[in-house]
């Protein structure tokens, strides 16, 4: 009995302020295309949930009520910020979703026109640290312990949403697919042909240029880069992400590619190692299992974690068959 010829269905959509590609394969189209209906809904839903620009967000409300008393959520969001904390740990405060109150000082864009003042960046700095936010899980509350925190879910919410699309899609029966949430990219599976999805690893000289690439089934690729927002003050570039334990924008790092089986974790981990820097962050992400990194300095050097296992094309420009994914799409957000 012959097997119904796979259909790849794609949709490319703005959500969470940035570019998703959802590529679903199946036999049917029309269940291909309902199942991506299905997980840009869930996407929506997530938005909904963590947006910080949405007011009556869970976590606008929390925000609101930073210093003053602890706010029911959802079990949802409870466990979600829970993780956040986990990796907070993990990292010795390099990612922290309290970095929030930050954004205050900084606008990575052409209206940044001086720099913050050092006692203005500890004064805000003083409200970022995320063992002040507390969690009782009995009453299912968050307590933002300081008045004027902030918690954020840039640099973990595209991640998580990736990771529910995933979910969702192959509950519809999606065996295989591709979830791309602005370079936080998901993958189950293979392509129509029976191949591993191939992902594209861009140039640090030439972004628009892939010259190597990774063969990955059942995995996620998330990269964080600063190539996306900046801004340029007295002849120096500032990459928008924030070392949220010092308050001002990190040094030495030009993007941070981190291969591991969960987008949610993936996300935070670029940009945890992009904070921690080469040597830390390499250490770090070296001791995880199931967890491989990509770096490139602003020396335009690439270093790549132990077992991190590139494919390199042969010369530059040659065409080969593969036609890869390219991760770069988008970047991780803020720590």
């Amino acid at each position: 009995m012959a097997h119904a010829q796979l259909s790849t269905q794609k949709k490319i959509i703005k959500l969470m302020g940035s570019r998703f590609e959802i590529t679903a394969i199946h036999p049917d189209p029309a269940l291909a295309n309902t199942a991506i209906q299905m997980a840009i809904d869930e996407i929506t839903r997530i938005e909904r949930m963590i947006s910080s620009w949405d007011s009556t967000s869970q976590t606008s409300t929390l925000n609101r009520h930073a210093g003053k008393r602890p706010v029911k959520v959802s079990e949802e969001l409870f466990q979600l910020i829970h993780r956040s904390k986990k990796v907070s740990q993990l990292t010795s405060g390099a990612f922290d979703i309290s970095f929030a109150a930050l954004d205050s000082l900084w606008q990575f864009d052409d209206t940044m026109e001086q720099f913050p003042t050092k006692a203005a960046i500890q004064a805000v700095a003083g409200r970022v640290d995320y063992r002040n936010i507390v969690l009782d899980a009995s009453a299912a509350t968050v307590f933002l312990k300081k008045e004027g925190m902030k918690i954020s879910f840039g640099a973990i919410g595209k991640g998580y949403a990736a990771n529910r699309a995933k979910l969702v899609l192959k509950q519809a029966g999606i065996a295989n697919g591709l979830v791309n949430a602005g370079g936080d990219l998901i993958s189950w599976g293979k392509q129509a042909d029976g191949e591993d999805w191939k992902i594209g690893i861009a140039n640090p000289k030439q972004k628009k240029k892939i010259f190597s690439w990774l063969s990955i089934s059942d995995m996620s690729v998330v990269t964080s880069g600063d190539y996306e927002k900046f801004f340029t003050f007295q002849g120096r570039r500032y990459a928008h992400i924030i070392d949220p334990r010092t308050g001002y924008p990190v040094k030495g790092m030009k993007s941070v590619t981190i291969v591991c089986p969960d987008a949610e974790l993936g996300d935070a981990l670029a940009t945890a190692v992009f904070v921690l820097g080469e040597e830390r962050g390499l250490q770090l992400v070296n001791q995880l299992r199931q967890v491989e990194c990509l770096l490139v300095n602003d020396r335009d050097e690439l270093i790549s974690s132990d077992n991190l296992q590139l494919h390199y094309y042969k010369k530059e420009g040659s065409k080969r068959k593969e036609n890869p994914q390219n991760p770069d799409s988008g970047t991780g957000e803020g720590p």
